[in-house]
């Protein structure tokens, strides 16, 4: 089971989940495509957050971050019982697994790739407009994680076409100016102009009419 939760603090609304409990939790880091936020040094639920296209896990606004701190220290038991503590977090693609690990246990395969929030207190107003939005559902997260892999592939192989494309045209468009470059003075040397600029042509009067 995963719990489902949006945050309106920022537009559009963020979409945020939570695993019910560590097995839950397994699932995410194997199937998941998102933030990762974590309770430092405590055991806590794996909080994701879904950023939007052209959104990065570094520029997450303040009060979503506000939002998703919140929640990660109420989804943990000892967390949510102390103050002053950290929430940490991460691209899902930093998380390091291995099989030494307990279940929903993780670290990081680069550390400087890691924020933290301290989170002085529970603020309940936060918790309780967040679980109002709060959402149970048993989704297929490796079919979730398939589809938005092939959604990424058609969205790559349709850029690249687009490019090469725009390199086509650019293409065509200098060698359509060479072209010109390369023939601007063709008609000055046509037979008709070469004809009309020859003197041995001209009547005899030329020379009388030009003086």
């Amino acid at each position: 089971m995963v719990y489902y939760f949006t945050s309106n603090v920022v537009t559009p609304s963020a979409f945020v989940y939570v695993g019910k409990d560590k097995f839950e939790n397994e699932e995410l880091i194997k199937y998941g495509w998102e933030q990762d936020f974590h309770v430092d040094k405590l055991s806590s639920a794996h909080i994701y957050l879904r950023l939007n296209d052209g959104d990065t896990w570094d520029a997450i606004p303040q009060d979503l971050v506000t939002d998703l701190a919140q929640l990660t220290k109420a989804n943990s038991i000892e967390g949510n019982k102390k103050d002053n503590i950290t929430v940490i977090y991460t691209p899902w693609s930093n998380l390091k697994k291995d099989g030494s690990m307990a279940a929903g246990q993780v670290s990081f395969k680069d550390p400087r790739m890691v924020k933290k929030v301290l989170v002085p207190t529970r603020e309940n107003p936060i918790i309780n407009r967040l679980n109002k939005t709060k959402i149970e559902k048993q989704p297929d997260l490796r079919q979730e994680k398939e589809d938005r892999l092939r959604e990424l592939r058609k969205r790559d192989q349709a850029t690249q076409q687009q490019r090469k494309k725009e390199e086509a045209r650019i293409a065509k468009e200098r060698q359509e100016k060479k072209w010109q470059k390369d023939h601007a003075y063709d008609d000055l040397f046509t037979e008709e102009n070469m004809e009309a600029s020859n003197n041995q042509n001209r009547g005899a009067d030329w020379e009388e009419d030009f003086m």
